[in-house]
């Protein structure tokens, strides 16, 4: 895809990964308790290709082709995490992030945000952990152990600006 989101051919997700990385469409989902208080994050499986072991945003996938962004963040969330719920679009951003000298990032990352309150039924192939916490603690520990946090995540958090 070009900067402005238009589809200029498909690749295979693992290919789309490598480096030089080209742009491509990311979806991203946050989501909060009903009092907007915790966020749900997780640990990313050890077998992920990027980030393993690094704790991100609740879910974040790319659309299949044919598929709107949000149907993407729905399918995703349901299919990482076990539940559904209503999700709405807050911003998009690019970003361009090197995981290693195979791996990396290069893309237009569409987050969408929902609240959710009940039980979490994690895909163990993608999450190896998970955790409700409060928003001024999740902060401290973005700002004490960055390097724990996947690079898009930490965009996220800053855009959505969320202080401790």
């Amino acid at each position: 895809m070009d900067k402005n989101d238009k589809v200029i051919g498909l690749r295979e997700k693992f290919e789309a990964h490598k480096n030089p990385v080209p742009l491509h469409r990311a979806v991203s989902v946050v989501i909060f308790d009903p009092k907007g208080e915790k966020m749900l994050i997780h640990q990313r499986a050890s077998e992920k290709k990027t980030w393993p072991g690094y704790w991100t945003n609740a879910t974040c996938t790319h659309p299949n082709p044919e598929e709107s962004y949000k149907e993407a963040a729905s399918r995703r969330l349901y299919e990482e995490m076990g539940f559904r719920t209503p999700l709405t679009e807050i911003f998009r951003f690019i970003y361009n992030a090197r995981f290693d000298k195979t791996w990396g990032e290069h893309e237009l990352d569409v987050v969408f945000v929902g609240k959710y309150k009940g039980s979490v039924k994690p895909n163990k192939d993608e999450v190896s952990d998970y955790k409700w916490i409060a928003v001024p603690e999740l902060w401290e520990d973005v700002l004490e152990n960055p390097d724990k946090y996947t690079p898009w995540f930490k965009i996220i958090l800053s855009k959505l600006k969320l202080t401790a």
